[in-house]
């Protein structure tokens, strides 16, 4: 444990990040689980799948949570994906 009083706030505000950055790349993954699994079991709406997928990564690289090859490779797969099933 830190003694000094600046070292003790700076973890405080590390732990608040580090909760919000997981919360929010949950987010990411979980719209790309559900459109994976809305592409496999055939949903008409799959397009509304995709944008909030593409939207959940676009916003994961914004607040630097992923890089953006891993960002631009998670979207190509997802349009792979779609190119397929249209």
């Amino acid at each position: 444990m830190p003694v000094i009083k600046s070292a003790i706030e700076r973890m405080k505000t590390n732990e608040i990040a580090r909760k919000k950055n997981a919360s929010e790349k949950n987010r990411m993954r979980t719209a790309v689980k559900e459109f994976e699994k809305a592409s496999a079991q055939g949903v008409s709406d799959l397009d509304t799948f995709y944008r909030k997928a593409v939207a959940a990564i676009d916003h994961s690289k914004s607040k630097g949570l992923i890089k953006t090859n891993s960002a631009n490779r998670k979207k190509s797969h997802l349009a792979n994906i779609m190119n397929k099933l249209s």
